[in-house]
């Protein structure tokens, strides 16, 4: 059983505010790139499918690392209902973080599209293309980017609570790895 830890590890403040930057650079270039029918659209889709592709493996690495290090335990303070959704929440978040470029990916496929990382390298297809399953696996990714997006900003108004309201070290444990 992990032991609890005060703070999170540096490779996990790492990995929390990388991915955080490369979440709302793709959520930009996701926004973008559906709205677009300009010159920027191939090119967009050009950062769009490796950055996904990043984001899977480093997701993977958070995963493996949060199982091995744990987490800090919430103050004594944060009620046991806001700590069961704090929990849930999380797990919804990695969840969707391991969905979005599976699911992604899997489009791509079925629409007979390459993934691209860089060059001349492609991924293989994760399924055989397929118009329909394209479309149920479009309409996928659009609805789980929304409930991501949703979840994001709820992560990030439970951040700001603990940070500058309540100031529990809840926040600062992610920011700086250790509390007051």
């Amino acid at each position: 059983m992990n032991r609890p830890h005060l703070h999170f590890s540096p490779v996990q403040r790492w990995l929390h505010w990388g991915m955080a930057i490369a979440m709302l650079t793709m959520l930009f270039i996701g926004v973008i790139m559906v709205s677009t029918l300009t010159q920027a659209h191939s090119t967009l889709i050009a950062l769009h499918r490796p950055l996904g592709i990043v984001i899977l493996a480093l997701v993977v690495i958070r995963i493996i690392v949060r199982v091995k290090r744990g987490s800090p335990p919430l103050p004594d303070s944060v009620p046991s209902m806001q700590q069961t959704i704090a929990k849930a929440s999380h797990l919804l978040l990695y969840a969707l973080m391991l969905a979005m470029p599976l699911i992604g990916w899997a489009m791509v496929s079925a629409g007979g599209y390459p993934v691209t990382l860089f060059g001349a390298y492609h991924l293989p297809p994760l399924v055989s293309a397929d118009a329909r399953l394209f479309a149920v696996l479009r309409a996928m990714h659009t609805w789980l980017a929304f409930a991501l997006f949703a979840l994001v900003i709820g992560h990030l108004a439970a951040a700001l609570m603990h940070g500058l309201i309540k100031r529990d070290g809840v926040f600062s444990s992610m920011a700086r790895g250790h509390r007051r």
